[in-house]
């Protein structure tokens, strides 16, 4: 059983890096937040700011540590990094243009498809509060989490866009958070 699974959580993919303006692809490359990054963590931080967050539990890699710490300033709720929320490895797809991906495949020197989710997987068995919590990931994160979770398409979250998973009794719900929700 899932502790993590149980009840309502937030999810945020981190900010903004010049590999996303750039459309290539990131995953383990440990890339920082650029200016824009860095806004739209502080704005996710006053977005979250009063939704009793407990615990942040997040991925190693700069972009997401630093997206959680800005969370963690504004709301108070203690850091746990977990590396295994680090987005996949591609191998030597890292640097190139997104469009050259291919999910299905494992690159060499990277993660097949079914070792990520594997991982992922584990590492959301491993969230065991306190609750609620906020997981700071990555987009390959926000895709496992959907597929465990949700049966509809899924959509790439936005950089810095807090989701609300809630089950409703019958199925998990997600909502993108915007101010006023």
């Amino acid at each position: 059983m899932i502790a993590l699974l149980q009840r309502p959580f937030l999810f945020l993919r981190h900010g903004e890096t010049d590999a996303n303006v750039d459309d290539r692809i990131s995953g383990a490359t440990d890339d920082p937040l650029n200016a824009r990054g860095r806004a739209q963590a502080a704005a996710a931080a006053r977005l979250l700011a009063g939704r009793g967050i407990a615990a942040i539990w997040h991925s190693p890699l700069t972009r997401a540590a630093d997206t959680a710490r800005a969370v963690a300033a504004t709301t108070g709720a203690p850091l746990i990094a977990l590396p295994g929320l680090a987005e996949r490895n591609w191998g030597i797809w890292e640097g190139q243009p997104r469009s050259a991906l291919i999910r299905e495949a494992t690159p060499e020197g990277g993660e097949g498809p079914a070792e990520f989710a594997a991982r992922i997987r584990a590492a959301l068995a491993a969230i065991t509060g306190p609750f609620p919590v906020l997981i700071v990931g990555h987009s390959g994160t926000a895709r496992e989490i959907h597929a465990v979770l949700s049966g509809a398409p899924f959509i790439r979250p936005a950089n810095a866009a807090p989701i609300e998973w809630r089950h409703d009794g019958c199925h998990w719900n997600s909502t993108e958070l915007s101010p006023g929700r």
